[in-house]
């Protein structure tokens, strides 16, 4: 039989316990927090630089179809002058 003089230890140790089993609980959670946070970031890391990749191909594309454009407006520009000289005469 448990002597009053143990129940109360036993109660204190038990209370211990079950607040080292919840901070261990506490602990693994968040470190599976802090893991799938730090995969988050990778991912968003890695569609940054997916983006940033393609926002510099657009933008070489879009001045590449710019510099085209201005070349197709004076040839136009030129072949226009020529019907005019042609209608002129």
């Amino acid at each position: 039989m448990a002597t009053p003089g143990q129940q109360p230890e036993s109660d204190a140790l038990s209370h211990l316990e079950d607040r080292i089993q919840r901070a261990v609980a506490l602990v693994q959670g968040l470190r599976q927090e802090k893991e799938a946070a730090l995969k988050e970031i990778d991912a968003s890391r890695s569609a940054l630089e997916d983006s940033r990749n393609t926002i510099a191909r657009l933008s070489e594309e879009v001045e590449s179809m710019r510099a085209e454009r201005l070349q197709v407006r004076g040839r136009l520009e030129k072949l226009i002058g020529h019907i005019d000289q042609l209608g002129a005469s």
